[in-house]
């Protein structure tokens, strides 16, 4: 079996987007996509924190949205994480000690979100053997 691990790190919208789609382009590859988020990216995966929207005072990201709106693509964090989800390929987990700091309880996440792991246990059964491995 091929397999992509991704690590997420970051809670910007841009950032977040690049991760999703190297996600979104794996499941054409392989067989399982597992993305862990860290830091403030554990809030991705969480009731609250997925509706992260674009800064509208911000002229770049205000023209990130209008491309992939051009391009047929949903703008918003959360349709894309449902669409990924919807492969059958794509697991989203949340880091424990990331979860912890940033407050992020299993009762808080999306339906989507396959659970809070620790890092040790994403890094040798998911990104060790993984195919492929990258981090945003």
């Amino acid at each position: 079996m091929k397999s992509m691990a991704i690590i997420i790190q970051k809670d910007a919208y841009d950032l977040i987007l690049t991760g999703l789609a190297f996600a979104y382009l794996g499941t054409a590859v392989y067989d399982e996509v597992d993305i862990l988020c860290v830091n403030w990216a554990v809030k991705l995966i969480s009731k609250e924190g997925v509706k992260i929207k674009l800064d509208h005072q911000d002229a770049s990201l205000q023209k990130i949205q209008e491309n992939l709106t051009k391009a047929g693509l949903p703008t918003d964090l959360y349709e894309i994480v449902k669409a990924l989800k919807s492969t059958g390929k794509v697991h989203f987990y949340g880091c424990s000690l990331a979860a912890a700091i940033f407050e992020v309880d299993q009762k808080d996440l999306i339906p989507e979100a396959d659970g809070i792991v620790g890092a040790t246990w994403f890094l040798t059964e998911k990104a060790e053997k993984a195919t492929i491995f990258m981090q945003y």
